[in-house]
């Protein structure tokens, strides 16, 4: 069986960015532990469906769940980096 292209968006001889994190077996009826991990670059594979993971972002590890349209796409793509710029209101004026 051969990976999705959309996992090898890399060149082929390289292969997807697949880094050995601990994925736990997970029992019907429990929820997921929070997989903390810093590895940004991960895949998200099939596999990861349903997992909670936290991303660090730089400064706080970020908690989002693993759904079927994140499949292919990188850990770092919803662990934003960078806040929304705000204009402050000076109360002075």
């Amino acid at each position: 069986m051969f990976p999705t292209r959309v996992l090898l968006k890399r060149s082929i001889w390289k292969g997807p960015n697949i880094l050995p994190l601990p994925i736990p077996r997970i029992q019907p009826g429990q929820t997921p532990p929070i997989i903390k991990t810093q590895a940004r670059a991960a895949t998200i594979l099939p596999s990861f469906v349903g997992l909670r993971f936290a991303v660090h972002n730089g400064k706080d590890y970020i908690e989002f769940l693993v759904t079927e349209e994140m499949v292919g796409h990188k850990l770092g793509e919803f662990s934003m980096t960078r806040k929304p710029f705000k204009y402050s209101q000076s109360k002075n004026r």
